[in-house]
């Protein structure tokens, strides 16, 4: 009797499909690890449940439809508190580690935590048999990517990165444009944006312990960073700008706007990197040197091989801080170019015309067409009832409970993939800032920077060529018992 009732609910609803004369399903379409019929509800937790997070697990809970069972957060006395007031039932964790131990009966997950967290969260998840959904970019460097993607393959996870944008139906008039070819032969593509928007280019702020929140945990908070005591403000915004914790503004919008042309262009790894970045001075001649921090701008060049939809090699740019692509010819002057003032936006560019469209996030991104011969065309408008976030996190709950490789899991616009490739590219932008800064002592004395040169990529095995120092990059060390 004991064993019974200590039976899992996975077990059980397993067993009882199998058996069930009225419900028969083929073993094939089980799913494999984490599978619940299609008849029951999912069990989610979150991982990260105030900011993004909040939104992630709501629309995951599909208006009620599913059960939210556990939310976990560092810090719930901010915007996490409402989140726990409209998931009333749910357990309450500062640690996904012991959550995962505690509550055998999770089915899937939505991590919402800053990107620091997001590969060992997820790993630890994935280890266990949960699916998951990982906010953007799906981790904080290219390693972690690499090896989120193969195992949600060999753990049979349905997967799915939160850039909610890729499942707008908008990007379907671009892909549409580019596969019927009106863009004839494309060379090159252009991306900017208005981010950063928070603090960043500047000194790391002094440590502070007497100023930490009282309900924040900021262990757990630093997860697998190198302790350090008390930065304030760092959370729950601010880290975005620091290399132990955030991406800078590739980490922010990168997987948005990147993802248009990799999506569009069936792009595969870049061949090569190369970046420059703001120099600001606070005092004559001597640039401020913060090599723990973003830059407070950066412009970006990577090259991609032909595909089988861009013939040719493609270069695509980067640049962010406000600095943006000068306005094509033969888009009208007084349009704007990408979104409203233009301040974010991507340019696909082809010996026909020009395809420009703005930032692929919950933000409408109308497509417009631009010929060579005057000709100008839009995307069609949206309906006015589109599900929250084009129904991204629905789509992976549908597809968690389809299974493993089901249609379901197989239409998902940004299971890892997709977006384990696609990530590892927004990252080498990052990859190459860190290099650009890097610097040693010459035998004069003086300090020079010795790496601001094109990056070589080799990847297939995550590797620069003609840098090694540049390798640090593409991982990072981790603290023990947060290790990936």
């Amino acid at each position: 009797m004991k064993k019974k009732l200590n039976e899992t609910r996975r077990d059980f609803i397993k067993k009882g499909a199998i058996a069930s004369s009225f419900f028969i399903v083929p073993r094939n379409v089980l799913g494999g690890v984490g599978f619940i019929s299609p008849s029951d509800q999912l069990n989610i937790a979150a991982i990260g449940a105030g900011g993004k997070g909040r939104s992630d697990i709501t629309n995951a809970s599909v208006n009620g439809r599913e059960r939210i069972v556990s939310l976990c957060d560092v810090d719930f006395s901010g915007s996490a508190k409402e989140t726990v007031k409209k998931f009333p039932n749910a357990k309450l964790y500062a640690d996904y580690r012991e959550m995962l131990d505690k509550e055998k009966d999770i089915d899937a997950l939505t991590i919402s935590t800053p990107d620091h967290v997001h590969g060992p969260a997820a790993a630890f998840a994935m280890e266990r048999g949960k699916h998951v959904y990982v906010q953007k970019p799906m981790t904080h460097n290219i390693r972690e990517a690499r090896l989120l993607t193969e195992m949600a393959r060999k753990y049979k996870i349905v997967s799915q990165m939160g850039n909610q944008g890729a499942s707008n139906p908008l990007l379907n008039t671009v892909k549409a444009w580019i596969d019927s070819d009106k863009l004839g032969k494309i060379s090159k593509v252009q991306i900017w944006t208005n981010r950063p928007v928070w603090p960043q280019g500047n000194p790391m702020p002094k440590p502070d312990d007497s100023l930490k929140p009282k309900d924040l945990d900021w262990n757990l908070w630093l997860g697998p960073s190198e302790y350090k005591p008390y930065i304030p403000n760092m959370h729950p915004f601010n880290w975005r700008g620091w290399w132990d914790y955030g991406t800078g503004a590739l980490g922010d919008v990168g997987c948005h706007l990147i993802d248009i042309p990799f999506r569009t262009l069936g792009l595969k790894y870049p061949t090569d990197a190369e970046c420059s970045v703001a120099s600001v001075y606070s005092k004559m001649w001597s640039p401020d040197y913060n090599p723990e921090g973003c830059p407070a701008s950066s412009f970006i060049t990577l090259h991609f091989g032909a595909t089988t939809k861009s013939k040719s090699p493609i270069e695509m740019t980067w640049s962010d801080g406000g600095i943006r692509p000068s306005h094509p010819d033969i888009i009208p002057a007084n349009e704007d170019i990408g979104g409203t003032n233009s301040s974010n936006g991507v340019l696909i560019i082809g010996e026909k015309g020009i395809i420009t469209t703005n930032i692929n996030d919950s933000s409408p991104m109308m497509p417009k067409l631009f010929l060579n011969d005057g000709t100008k065309e839009l995307g069609p408008d949206l309906p006015k009832d589109m599900e929250s976030e084009y129904g991204h996190q629905r789509r992976w709950v549908d597809a968690c409970k389809a299974g493993f490789k089901s249609k379901e899991h197989l239409g998902l616009t940004s299971s890892f993939d997709y977006a384990g490739p696609m990530t590892e590219t927004v990252l080498m932008g990052n990859l190459a800032i860190r290099s650009y800064m890097l610097r040693r002592e010459n035998s004069k004395g003086q300090m020079e920077f010795f790496a601001r040169k094109k990056l070589l990529w080799d990847g297939e095995n995550m590797r620069i060529t003609n840098l090694e120092e540049a390798n640090q990059f593409v991982g990072r060390s981790y603290r023990e018992g947060w290790k990936v």
